[in-house]
């Protein structure tokens, strides 16, 4: 069948696009870069003619307050609206686990608002909540560094690599609409602060991390269990730490 990925030449979408073909599915990889642009509504007709899925892994140019809600209200109302008019059967989109409880967080308001839109539309839909991915560590830490100190929650995570996200989207993508959320998540809970001070200390990185329960995450204040499923049976990827770091080669970079 055909499938477009909006946000498919970014880090989730470039891999989910190449699942889905492998698997023999026509794909469109749609991004303002091959002239899809769901902020304007600019190729958006033409891109979704003949698509029964359409899969959103696309995020906000900006993380400013004010930027990440137009973003994802404008670009929603667009798609969502443009796949009314093709005659999509299945809308898919990529969220974050803990989103309903980090309303303090202008980004994780944005998310909201996408995710109300798609409760709001016809179309049937399929969100799935991820939990952190292990690519994003390093922005972490720099998020929290004041000299060679990183403050951090000590809140729980269960951090997923990109591979078995985008894994796990495919298989969502080639399912049928479940009208609510499924969670995704990696194999291993464990506290933000100790894992962002694994990851420094196999990057050889010097700094040091402080377990600080007031240190904000996007802006928002988190509670020991925000960032994780709560769910009974969340999908779990196979890859922990230390295989993604290995693989990933970041020790090297």
């Amino acid at each position: 069948m055909k499938i477009v990925v909006i946000g498919g030449s970014g880090l989730i979408g470039s891999k989910l696009v190449a699942i889905l073909r492998e698997r023999g599915h026509e794909v469109l990889a749609a991004s303002p870069a091959s002239g899809v642009d769901t902020l304007t509504g600019k190729g958006l007709a033409e891109a979704l003619g003949g698509a029964q899925v359409v899969v959103d892994v696309a995020n906000s140019p900006s993380f400013e307050d004010r930027a990440v809600l137009e973003f994802f209200e404008t670009a929603g109302r667009n798609l969502l609206a443009a796949e009314a008019a093709a005659g999509v059967k299945h809308h898919v989109a990529l969220s974050v686990v803990g989103t309903d409880r980090l309303a303090e967080s202008g980004y994780f308001r944005g998310k909201i608002a996408q995710e109300r839109l798609i409760r709001a539309s016809a179309i049937p839909y399929t969100i799935v909540h991820s939990t952190q991915f292990f690519e994003f560590l390093g922005g972490i830490a720099q998020s929290g560094t004041d000299g060679q100190t990183v403050h951090l929650s000590p809140a729980f995570v269960q951090p997923i690599t990109s591979d078995d996200v985008a894994a796990a989207m495919a298989d969502r993508t080639l399912g049928a609409p479940v009208n609510g959320v499924v969670e995704i998540a990696g194999p291993e809970r464990v506290r933000l602060s100790d894992l962002v001070q694994r990851y420094l200390d196999a990057m050889m990185d010097s700094r040091s991390v402080v377990a600080d329960p007031e240190a904000r995450y996007f802006g928002a204040r988190l509670q020991d269990d925000t960032l994780v499923p709560s769910g009974k049976s969340p999908w779990l990827g196979a890859t922990g730490f230390e295989a993604w770091f290995e693989k990933s080669g970041a020790g090297r970079k």
